[in-house]
């Protein structure tokens, strides 16, 4: 059965089944998804939580010796399976597909990657779990659903707001729900009345934007190599999560790429087509003229293994990743260069 992300706490409140299979690549929706069921999950006595992750050195006898044991302590265990690729292999999904109909009621299984196609969806293992279960997708909202998700944030904050801060929110977030989640939360301290117009919400973007992602990116498309360090620090002391600059840098390299294809099969760059409007053309133009095709290649790859890396394990300093990534964007030659991520500073 699917339910779409708005609707998920709601078929919560209905009972637990006994499969989520949670896909997509918009991580606030995704995080809230799993917290929600590991939340609920403990308060229904699932104490016992085991996390599988299907990599390629990942044995899937874990998984059948997971659903067969029970521990001492527990007569209930919430088993988490990633599937960073999504598709589990032969063996995966002939394992999987068993277990549907396998599966005890004292065991919760949630299965989670990122985004997936209808191929996917039409397998036989997927077809299998989904029958028993609960999925959902999470994709990157945009205009209406985008102001509606925002609107229903300030809401659950018991906010009273207008149209316009909807939209002012939406802008400055640029659709990145994480920092739109972190603005709100931060509304709630600077304005406990809860009282909320165009003008208290500009100040607050303003004064809370000082050294915020977007300037960041921002200073690295210039190339001060300096000043992007600097920012980086003050991002880490503040506690910005990792995954929200990830997210802008594969966005800002999305876009380099586009740009740099049109240049060089001798296209017209329409500026406003591509989100960019006139004050940050500049910062674009400084970046392609440092960046060939071939530093925006390993700079992709670059960004595909830190967001693997950061999704799969624990990094002790995953702003010495991110340093290192900024950097490349700036134009310092460090692509073959690994990270020390025991480093004391950045």
């Amino acid at each position: 059965m699917q339910v779409y992300p708005d609707r998920f706490r709601q078929t919560l409140k209905e009972g637990l089944k006994g499969c989520y299979l949670v896909f997509g690549d918009e991580p606030q929706q995704k995080f809230e998804i799993l917290q929600a069921l590991r939340a609920t999950a403990k308060q229904q006595g699932f104490d016992d939580r085991t996390v599988l992750v299907a990599d390629g050195e990942f044995s899937w006898s874990r998984l059948i010796d997971a659903t067969q044991s029970m521990s001492l302590f527990a007569a209930r265990q919430l088993i988490e399976l990633e599937l960073p690729t999504g598709k589990p292999g032969t063996e995966g999904a002939g394992i999987l597909t068993d277990l549907a109909s396998n599966l005890s009621s004292d065991t919760l299984l949630i299965i989670h990657g990122g985004r997936i196609g209808k191929d996917v969806q039409r397998t036989k293992w997927f077809k299998a779990l989904d029958a028993i279960g609960v999925f959902t997708i999470c994709y990157p909202l945009e205009g209406a659903q985008l102001h509606k998700w925002i609107q229903q944030r300030l809401q659950s904050e018991s906010f009273q707001f207008t149209p316009a801060c909807v939209k002012l929110i939406a802008d400055f977030s640029e659709g990145n729900l994480m920092a739109a989640a972190q603005e709100i939360e931060k509304l709630t301290l600077a304005y406990p009345d809860k009282q909320l117009d165009e003008e208290k919400l500009a100040s607050a973007l303003v004064d809370q934007s000082r050294f915020n992602v977007f300037q960041l990116v921002d200073i690295m498309l210039q190339g001060d190599r300096t000043r992007c360090v600097k920012i980086l620090q003050r991002l880490e002391s503040e506690g910005i999560e990792p995954n929200i600059i990830i997210w802008a840098l594969v966005r800002e390299w999305q876009t380099l790429w586009k740009l740099n294809h049109l240049q060089n099969s001798g296209q017209t760059i329409t500026w406003p087509k591509l989100g960019i409007w006139k004050n940050r053309q500049g910062y674009y133009q400084q970046a392609m003229q440092r960046l060939s095709k071939h530093d925006l290649t390993q700079i992709g790859e670059q960004l595909t293994e830190a967001d693997q890396l950061f999704k799969q394990t624990s990094v002790v300093r995953p702003y010495i990743k991110l340093c290192h990534l900024c950097l490349l964007f700036t134009g310092v030659p460090l692509a073959h260069m690994a990270f020390a991520e025991s480093a004391e500073t950045l």
